[in-house]
């Protein structure tokens, strides 16, 4: 039994577990993957961006700005002290979630929930390496006509079966359920409220944004690509430069959109007429230094144009694939018409579709883009932030980039409306196409975890 149990060990789930252990709640962090950070790590999507100077649920982070300076894994960029090492983060996690006392179970994930009269989550089954093993146990009884088709449930059945009166393996993987006095789904599709069958309140037809597959190249001469940015570009808000203990970091950006003037505008052009691009992979081009690698950038792009449904393992198979191509064509690109990128390479592509949104659950509240705009305060606020609307779309010129005050996000946002006990955190929060399109990044992600697990601590206490 434990005080909480975080699903999904991302931005938003890794500070909700910190919080939660650190005071002295029973915590436990399941992560189907091997190690910690989500979208910093396994997207690569980095820097984090900047979403005000707010204090409201901060401690999380800056412990870790701190953390991650101390390798020398972290920079200040343009006011800005989210600017990571994606690899080093890994190590970071690791060490300040076991510090803090998480138990942290990576390659597991949860395959069903029992939810009791009084609509709270009463345990959670999860699969692990010893359902595997049992799998291997019926091969070896020759009895593969019985995994034919077969569910987990009915897994279970041919184990037992197999077992016989002893029952000694069937009732292993039937210890492999965990209960909590609170669950918070951080998995970013709200795979929890799904298992749940909590009600959602997405309109796929009308509200997407397209998937991006992040990747670094390394081998760049920094100083002579930064020299070649700042004779093309004089916009300092697009493309700035500075020079950070003795190291050039920089970022830049270009979109197929013809109602913005972007510098490198010609370049592509030039590249798209030459067929070194097709203009699909001109449709969003951005990069970024990356904190403790000198000579690498890391590419916010390609944007896959496709509405997907994450769901359709074909269809997300098939689109990675494409981007992976449009990945090679970038590379080839950046290293036959930009100066500095003569000896560099590809050196990391990311695990993870860098995704903007999908499932929101049906909270206790849905806040909508009237209250961002407004700025409506509430009672119990998670946050306060100012990123703007932010919606990537993929029809040329169609995307919106909308700048906004200082808005609050309140708890009620990030209480299942069908769940009692259930909890969610990150950009599965229960808002509008529109507003979420503002609160899905990392920097509000974070303050939502480490909120949730204050406010169940003073329900416990």
């Amino acid at each position: 039994m434990y005080d909480v149990i975080v699903a999904g060990a991302g931005t938003a789930g890794v500070a909700a577990a910190y919080i939660a252990a650190k005071h002295g709640l029973k915590t436990l962090l399941i992560e189907k993957k091997i190690h910690a950070g989500g979208s910093i790590t396994s997207g690569l999507v980095l820097p984090v961006m900047n979403a005000g100077k707010s204090e409201i649920n901060r401690d999380f982070y800056d412990e870790l700005v701190v953390r991650m300076a101390k390798y020398g894994a972290q920079i200040d960029f343009e006011g800005n002290k989210g600017w990571f090492n994606p690899e080093v983060l890994k190590i970071v996690l690791d060490e300040m979630l076991t510090d803090a006392g998480v138990e942290i179970r990576y390659g597991v994930s949860i395959e069903s929930v029992e939810i009791g009269f009084d609509n709270n989550i009463k345990k959670l089954h999860l699969s692990s390496e010893i359902l595997c093993e049992s799998i291997n146990k019926i091969y070896s009884h020759n009895n593969n006509d019985m995994l034919r088709g077969a569910n987990p449930k009915q897994l279970l059945e041919c184990i037992k079966q197999i077992d016989g009166d002893n029952n000694s393996c069937y009732n292993e993987i039937l210890s492999e359920c965990v209960e909590a006095r609170y669950v918070i789904d951080a998995t970013g599709n709200c795979d929890v409220g799904k298992i749940c069958g909590c009600n959602f309140i997405n309109n796929f037809e009308n509200e997407t944004q397209p998937v991006t597959l992040r990747f670094i190249m390394s081998g760049i001469d920094m100083e002579k690509f930064a020299e070649f940015i700042g004779k093309i570009d004089s916009d300092k808000e697009v493309s700035p430069v500075e020079v950070i203990e003795g190291t050039v970091h920089l970022s830049t950006a270009y979109t197929w959109d013809k109602n913005s003037v972007w510098a490198l505008r010609p370049i592509f052009e030039k590249a798209i007429a030459a067929g070194d691009l097709t203009l699909e992979d001109s449709n969003y081009f951005q990069v970024f230094t990356v904190a403790g690698c000198d000579g690498a950038l890391a590419f916010n792009c390609p944007r896959i144009l496709k509405n997907l449904d994450l769901s359709d393992s074909k269809a997300v198979s098939a689109a990675l694939i494409e981007a992976r191509g449009s990945i090679l064509r970038l590379s080839c690109f950046c290293k036959k018409y930009f100066p500095g990128f003569e000896k560099a390479y590809i050196s990391n592509i990311a695990d993870d579709l860098g995704v903007r949104v999908s499932r929101r659950i049906e909270g206790r509240y849905l806040y909508t883009e009237k209250d961002l705009k407004e700025g409506k305060r509430f009672d119990n606020p998670v946050l306060e932030a100012n990123y703007p609307i932010d919606v990537h779309s993929s029809e040329q010129d169609g995307s919106e980039l909308k700048k906004v005050g200082y808005y609050q996000l309140p708890i009620e946002s990030l209480m299942a409306r069908d769940i009692n006990n259930l909890f969610v955190a990150g950009r599965c929060l229960s808002a509008d196409f529109k507003a979420q399109a503002a609160l899905r990044v990392q920097q509000s992600c974070f303050s939502m975890g480490e909120a949730v697990a204050k406010y169940i601590k003073n329900l416990i206490s």
